[in-house]
């Protein structure tokens, strides 16, 4: 009897043995259990193939519909990637031009004629409006999209503004409008325009040329160019004071006008106090009557 009471106790684990149990508990391998290993181990793979049949019958569907959307989404960003590749490539075209007729127009500042150097930066003006054309096919092909591939060629397109402008005042003394760059590129308003804020972002960096412009001339003995520029920066500077400009880089460009309006303040009144002004005087005498 205490033989088999002894075997009894022997095949329960420690842990049931001990109130106290040690964390974490050992496992003790079972001995002389009557059910055959082969048998736990089909058991296990039956329930393991029941579960996994489970999970499989229900999400099958969920996952085709996954995999479509995600297929929709790769090619959706193929076809933006191939677009934005095209746009930038055009938008190269024109930073190369850009700078050809930027090189041509600081000829200006070595006292070259007016009429020569605006013959030679024009010639890249029909270059400009044939990668503007190019653009405007290539969006048509997104429409609805202008805003958000705007920003590869808007950088591009505000040195454009400022190298048009300068040309226009050098012939004209005047500012070139909104609607005046749309139709020296070609742009149409209704399908592919020039924004309002590139535009405008763009006369002010024309401005930055003007103060560098009004003391080459006076070096060069032009001492009227001060007062015609110093008109025409006020009149630009009032203008810019009609708008509600946020704290953007809008209204950064904006304040460095101040700063070439005040360079040319400066110069035309060393000029004034100097009396080498008098042809201006002559000339503003001679127009008010």
């Amino acid at each position: 009897m205490k033989s088999v009471f002894r075997n009894a106790i022997s095949l329960l684990p420690r842990t049931a043995l001990n109130p106290k149990p040690t964390f974490p508990p050992t496992l003790i391998p079972a001995r002389n259990f009557s059910v055959p290993l082969c048998n736990v181990l089909v058991s296990v793979s039956y329930c393991t193939s029941m579960a996994a049949g489970d999970l499989d019958a229900p999400l099958s569907h969920s996952s085709e519909k996954l995999e479509k959307q995600f297929e929709e989404f790769r090619k959706n960003l193929l076809d933006s990637s191939s677009l934005h590749d095209r746009i930038r490539a055009v938008a190269m075209e024109m930073e190369s031009t850009t700078r050809l007729i930027h090189s041509s127009l600081l000829l200006i500042h070595q006292s070259r004629p007016v009429p020569e150097v605006l013959e030679k930066a024009s010639v890249h003006i029909g270059v400009l409006k044939e990668l503007y054309t190019k653009i405007s096919e290539i969006l048509r092909e997104c429409p609805g999209q202008y805003y958000r591939y705007n920003g590869l060629w808007r950088s591009e397109t505000q040195t454009v503004v400022s190298l048009l402008a300068f040309m226009h005042w050098l012939e004209t003394g005047t500012l070139l409008l909104h609607n005046e760059v749309e139709e020296k590129l070609g742009l149409n308003a209704s399908d592919f325009g020039l924004d309002t804020e590139d535009y405008l972002i763009g006369i002010c960096f024309m401005s930055n040329e003007l103060p560098r412009y009004v003391v080459n001339k006076v070096t060069a003995g032009d001492y009227d160019c001060p007062r015609q520029v110093l008109k025409f920066m006020t009149d630009l500077h009032a203008a810019f004071r009609m708008l509600n400009l946020r704290n953007d880089f809008l209204r950064k460009k904006f304040d460095g006008m101040k700063y070439d309006l005040r360079k040319v303040e400066e110069v035309y009144y060393d000029v004034k106090i100097r009396g080498l002004a008098t042809n201006a005087n002559s000339k503003e005498t001679e127009e008010a009557a």
